[in-house]
């Protein structure tokens, strides 16, 4: 089974969804998601939460966590959600950067509109790797 980090500033929005809807796609015997932050925020942000809620994946959230090499090298596969941040490089751990915006404080129809964004690229990912359902 693969392991796919999603990283981002905080861990408190766009790697959250990220993980939270890969998770609910991808068939949890060939690969699963995990999250993590630079510097993680106390809790994920209400309005991500909320429209994670919508589509019921806000039971498949977890606690913002701090990225470290440790979890880097856990993954086969770091998804970066920042621009310019320093990420930490780990041999045999492929990097792919997905340029989105910042979540904290984004009104909660745009964070829709970014979910949507999120959920086509997870999907794709799925799809490019053979980790889908049935």
């Amino acid at each position: 089974m693969k392991t796919v980090l999603f990283a981002c500033d905080q861990n408190g929005g766009r790697s959250q969804m990220a993980a939270a809807l890969f998770n609910a796609m991808a068939d949890p015997a060939k690969a699963r998601a995990i999250s993590a932050g630079i510097e993680p925020a106390a809790a994920v942000h209400p309005e991500v939460v909320r429209v994670l809620a919508e589509e019921q994946l806000d039971a498949l959230l977890e606690s913002p966590r701090a990225l470290s090499h440790d979890l880097v090298g856990s993954a086969s596969l770091l998804i970066t959600m920042g621009y310019g941040a320093p990420w930490p490089e780990v041999p045999g751990v492929t990097r792919e950067e997905w340029p989105l915006p910042e979540t904290l404080g984004t009104p909660v129809a745009e964070l829709r509109r970014l979910r949507e964004v999120i959920r086509a690229w997870v999907g794709d990912l799925i799809a490019r790797n053979g980790w889908g359902r049935g």
